[in-house]
């Protein structure tokens, strides 16, 4: 296979500023770095955060120069001036958020900027026809003037993949490509991922997800704080290889299991339903419990988690906190009962990313800190102070904006929120999604802590190795209802858990 791009020895430096004099220190952030891509392959290229793969996607894409190396692309040495020069030779970025203008139609979002001109004046017809051309030969059927935010978040994934491929591009970046996406548009992606090789155009696929690294790569490169570790074919390897590559331990030995659980119920659900039509559902979490909530995207488990928060509406049944039946209190009573909710989804529900560390840390505790209404920035200071050491958050200091940290930083400011609140159940849903293996590492041996504490943990999760190796026991769901629970650690295994999402017995 030939190979169509060749990065050797790509090396980058930043200059960082300390302290008020402005003494500057260098920092070597890609460090003699070779990495190469071949005609018609989807290439992995993974690392955790701060590893140096978007500084490289960067120096590839023309959006920062390299200090040291060369860029051969098609056998010729270039250096992009920008992003524009690097599309014009055929390489196109695809960002985890999504360069798009929800307000325009798909059509005019493709050929943004470079609309086709007729006698001087923008050629409506044809931004049309060829749009509806690219987006047919990529198999669908997408309207080029449906208005873009009335799309799902998949559909909108494939105008902007239309919208790389109409400036003809050889070679497409994708980052975290299904960060959003349910399991049915991931696999609408992975099918157009494959028709683009047959079509031998190469992909870069940067991601955090193991199953989908194994089911749609050819080879895979690791990088670990700026420096190349390996190469290696998809076929090769196994999860743990990769991880071992990334941070130098195994799966297994990122578990932690130092709790121990105590025969007392802290939650009980009575017959629950979800919806009218849903059987009613029974579970129970004990002090210093891990239980894991299994189940296929859309199973209910989001919904559950919220009904037990008094975040949705339930259908009949009841709701146990310790002996108290709390099935009609608000989710500010439930808090003050000591009940906490860690979203999935952290930058719109589960913190406020405009605000800085101290003040999202804080935020669910306000009433509890300043019990006379009164905010006093010295005792916020010292409380986030404390969690920010506690949870190791790297950042500079507790002033700094959450929306610049890292997405495993964020999420421990997400989970310090609500241990300021001293609670005595934390939901944790999906608490890894998003970041890198060495931060999941990290969050699990906060989870274990948190239990060996006495805190009941109920856990989401659609990462089956982790509800695997961080449950005591587990739940599957199945169309809004439990299909099974896993109590025995030996039974604790994938085909176990598969087979209740997908209604069959248990082995």
């Amino acid at each position: 296979m030939d190979t169509i791009l060749t990065m050797k020895g790509i090396s980058k430096y930043i200059y960082d500023g300390e302290g008020k004099a402005l003494k500057y220190t260098t920092v070597k952030i890609l460090d003699n770095i070779d990495f190469e891509v071949r005609k018609g392959e989807v290439h992995i290229l993974m690392g955790e955060n701060g590893a140096g793969k978007s500084t490289l996607m960067k120096v590839l894409g023309g959006i920062i120069p390299p200090d040291q190396g060369r860029v051969q692309w098609k056998g010729k040495q270039v250096q992009f001036k920008s992003t524009k020069d690097a599309r014009a030779h055929g390489i196109s970025f695809i960002h985890q958020e999504l360069n798009l203008c929800s307000n325009l139609d798909v059509a005019h979002n493709i050929f943004l900027g470079r609309e086709p001109k007729k006698n001087g004046f923008v050629n409506q017809s044809a931004i049309y026809l060829e749009s509806r051309k690219l987006l047919l030969s990529l198999g669908f059927t997408i309207d080029p003037k449906t208005v873009l935010g009335d799309l799902s978040t998949g559909q909108q994934q494939i105008v902007e993949i239309a919208k790389a491929l109409s400036y003809r591009s050889d070679l497409i970046i994708m980052d975290e490509p299904t960060a959003s996406l349910s399991s049915k548009e991931i696999e609408l992606l992975f099918q157009l991922i494959r028709d683009l090789k047959q079509r031998d155009v190469s992909i870069i696929y940067i991601s955090h997800r193991f199953e989908e690294i194994l089911e749609i790569g050819d080879r895979i490169t690791v990088l670990r704080d700026g420096k190349y570790v390996g190469t290696k074919n998809v076929e090769d390897v196994n999860s743990d290889d990769i991880v071992k590559m990334m941070v130098g331990r195994t799966f297994g030995e990122m578990y932690v299991c130092n709790h121990k659980v105590q025969e007392k119920p802290v939650l009980k659900v009575n017959n629950i339903r979800l919806n009218a039509h849903t059987l009613p559902i029974n579970l129970h979490v004990n002090k210093g419990e891990i239980v894991g909530v299994g189940g296929l995207v859309g199973s209910g488990r989001t919904e559950l988690a919220k009904t037990i928060f008094g975040a949705r509406k339930r259908f009949e049944g009841e709701v146990y906190f310790g002996e108290e039946l709390i099935s009609n209190l608000s989710i500010k009573e439930r808090i003050g009962r000591g009940m906490a909710y860690v979203s999935e989804d952290r930058k719109s529900e589960g913190l406020i990313i405009s605000m800085d560390i101290a003040q999202n840390i804080t935020l669910a505790s306000l009433r509890l800190l300043f019990s006379k209404g009164l905010l006093k920035k010295s005792k916020e200071t010292l409380v986030a102070e404390n969690m920010v050491k506690q949870l190791n958050i790297q950042s500079k200091s507790i002033s700094q904006k959450v929306n610049t940290l890292s997405g495993g930083n964020q999420q421990r400011v997400a989970l310090g929120k609500w241990l300021v609140s001293n609670p005595k159940l934390l939901i944790l849903d999906e608490p890894t999604r998003g970041i890198d293996v060495n931060a999941k590492a990290e969050i699990y041996k906060m989870i274990d802590v948190l239990a060996s504490q006495g805190i009941s943990i109920l856990m989401i999760s659609s990462d089956l190795q982790e509800l695997i190796g961080m449950s005591d026991r587990i739940y599957v769901m199945r169309d809004g209802s439990i299909a099974g629970e896993i109590s025995e650690k030996e039974q604790m295994t994938q085909t176990n858990v598969i087979s209740y999402s997908f209604g069959e017995n248990a082995v």
